[in-house]
């Protein structure tokens, strides 16, 4: 009997891309908070899903620096588990409930790749850097102390689709004060078959369910951005008009379900 979470099937299943759930994350993370045009914004979001007039095209765009486990000890083999992330978050709204919505997303890692399809993310692969923070003092060690500054960018096929820095001004005591909407994605499969291309066998919005989400060391300061036009790329469609505040926070969450918002196979 052939086994695995996914494929390749084996009869080990040692070959899968990735483990099953439960998935457990840990990152260092960089956050940009920004307000694009809110019509580019609406222009991104999925059937159902309408801008909140209110956030007037606020987004977030994200870096992480992350470490992954399953059950199997998979943090011990970093050189396939572990990986770098940037995404950008739109606030939008969904039957009335306040939602952020992943419309471009890159990774650079196949195992990650694979879990982010499987939720729905549209994870495409890029080269995504960040600054770290180092305990032993240096020049070079960016410590969570005011003052300090952090960058980081992400580039496809070569080419570098964003670039953000951020200098440190304070902490925050409470991080729902800044990150407090569930994020929403689109789960989108297609088929091949002549005649069905337009019939994809999963359609669906879902809501990603993150478990003991834990957010620490949260320091927020002034931050610059910037998304470029460039070639077969469409992010900067998103690009910033306007530039709020910068974070820098580690934080933690398991992955052990996943909420069907709406069946557009239905």
């Amino acid at each position: 009997m052939l086994q695995g979470f996914t494929v390749p099937l084996t009869p080990q299943g040692n070959s899968a891309l990735t483990p099953p759930p439960p998935w457990h994350y840990s990152s260092d993370c960089m956050a940009i908070e920004y307000w694009a045009d809110p019509a580019a914004v609406a222009a991104l979001l999925p059937p159902g899903m309408v801008p909140d007039t209110a956030s007037m095209g606020r987004c977030f765009l994200w870096f992480l620096d992350w470490q992954f486990t399953g059950s199997n000890d998979e943090l011990t083999d970093p050189a396939r588990y572990q990986y770098r992330e940037a995404f950008i978050l739109a606030e939008a709204r969904f039957e009335g409930m306040a939602v952020n919505y992943c419309p471009f997303i890159f990774v650079d890692n196949d195992a990650a790749l694979a879990r982010g399809w499987i939720q729905g993310f549209p994870k495409k692969l890029g080269s995504i850097f960040q600054t770290r923070s180092f305990a032993a003092p240096s020049p070079a060690a960016a410590p969570l102390a005011t003052g300090s500054r952090f960058g980081a960018s992400v580039s496809a096929h070569g080419e570098r689709i964003a670039t953000a820095r951020i200098q440190l001004e304070e902490a925050i005591a409470d991080p729902t004060t800044v990150f407090r909407r569930p994020t929403t994605i689109r789960r989108y499969f297609p088929r091949l078959t002549l005649t069905d291309r337009d019939k994809p066998p999963v359609n669906e919005l879902t809501l990603s369910l993150t478990d003991n989400l834990t957010i620490v060391d949260l320091w927020a300061g002034s931050a610059e951005l910037q998304l470029p036009e460039v070639r077969g790329e469409e992010m900067h469609t998103l690009a910033p008009l306007k530039v709020g505040r910068g974070y820098r926070f580690s934080m933690a969450y398991s992955v052990t379900d996943l909420q069907i918002l709406k069946d557009y196979t239905a």
